[in-house]
């Protein structure tokens, strides 16, 4: 199975899981919290990223399930 990155992203007036590279979104919600928990299971089954995005768009914050350096650069 091919690692990808998960996004919570706003869509409409709901909120979606979308894997990155995908055109179709993976899961709706109505919540940003059920989003986040769901594309956190996905992450975490997938050793990816999690990436939540608030309402305008913009990366508020990340979270890595396995894909971390170590020991970290810098």
């Amino acid at each position: 199975m091919m690692k990808k990155n998960q996004h919570v992203v706003p869509k409409d007036d709901k909120w979606a899981v979308l894997g990155e590279g995908n055109k179709k979104v993976t899961i709706v919600t109505d919540t940003q919290a059920r989003a986040i928990e769901k594309a956190r299971e996905i992450a975490k089954n997938q050793n990816s990223e999690l990436i939540i995005h608030g309402k305008n768009g913009k990366i508020r914050e990340k979270n890595s399930y396995g894909n971390d350096p170590y020991p970290p650069k810098g």
